[in-house]
């Protein structure tokens, strides 16, 4: 099946031309319920795993007794190939398979309460005999880390900056904008931006005509819980790219625009992967532009 997002309500360029220069596309995945195989790009399906090479495993502890002990074999998130997702950049020595795994415990990190997500980049070609059955992750710590099986249906779309990244004079005329928006929705029916009365939702950068939600690889990120926050290479200095967002939902009730023609808002669709990060929102994978074997940095928003 086809997903396709519905055009924007407004055209943000011919409000702001100097957007222009910040264009990016973004390749929204569309993960719905579905069966995959070790060969399709997918979320919470088989990954192509060689035979001969071990799982990756989390060595951090996951708390007391015996069962908490030793490595614990890694959950499969999802594995995208090169050929379905446009603005998957290549991987390390030319890999065009990015596979994606996490760790169902928040056991990690400075504060013991993080994240631990592994990114393996591979070339597909080169898998021969593929492992028959990963190992069995066990006990989780929490539900939201188990996705539920979903095959995707990329599509690319456009988008542009976060609103608090706007600088300068453009950044000034944009929230001028924004808030003149966010008020002709309250004098329309008293609901706000969101649209939740009577009358048409009002369209506002933030939330129509910038970033797509949902799952998507490349495009821009967004910042809604920390604000925006610098992400530069640890190896090299460089200012790093979005790689990839996970997402709790695939829209918002403050961004049904996004809703594929193909759907409604009562389809129940909003959340299929069954994944939760965070306080319902996203995680943001970030890569190297120099380099994509530099180390990855993340964000939860």
């Amino acid at each position: 099946m086809r997903f396709t997002t519905p055009p924007r309500p407004l055209d943000v360029e011919s409000l702001f031309p100097e957007l222009a220069a910040h264009r990016r596309t973004a390749t929204r995945l569309h993960p719905r319920a579905g069966t995959a195989g070790v060969r399709d790009s997918h979320i919470g399906g088989p990954m192509l795993w060689p035979a001969d090479e071990p799982w990756p495993v989390c060595e951090a502890p996951h708390g007391r007794g015996a069962s908490a002990a030793g490595p614990r074999p890694l959950l499969a998130v999802a594995q995208l190939y090169g050929r379905d997702v446009p603005d998957l950049p290549a991987g390390p020595d030319g890999g065009d398979l990015l596979q994606v795994f996490w760790c169902p415990f928040d056991a990690h990190g400075p504060t013991g309460a993080g994240m631990y997500v592994h990114l393996h980049w591979r070339r597909a070609a080169e898998v021969r005999q593929v492992l028959a059955e990963p190992p069995a992750p066990g006990p989780v710590g929490f539900d939201g880390y188990v996705p539920s099986p979903c095959v995707l249906h990329p599509e690319q779309v456009t988008e542009y900056p976060y609103i608090e990244l706007l600088a300068g004079a453009l950044g000034e005329r944009v929230e001028e904008w924004e808030d003149a928006q966010e008020e002709a929705a309250y004098e329309a029916d008293g609901s706000g931006a969101d649209g939740d009365g009577d009358a048409d939702p009002v369209p506002t950068y933030q939330s129509d005509l910038s970033i797509a939600p949902g799952w998507k690889a490349g495009g821009h990120s967004a910042w809604n819980v920390t604000g925006p926050g610098a992400m530069d290479c640890r190896t090299c200095g460089s200012a790093m790219d979005l790689l990839l967002t996970i997402a709790t939902r695939e829209w918002h009730s403050d961004g049904t625009s996004w809703i594929p023609l193909e759907e409604r808002p009562d389809d129940h669709t909003h959340a299929p992967t069954g994944v939760v990060v965070g306080n319902h929102g996203k995680l943001n994978i970030f890569t190297c532009p120099q380099d994509p074997a530099h180390p990855n940095e993340f964000s939860v928003q």
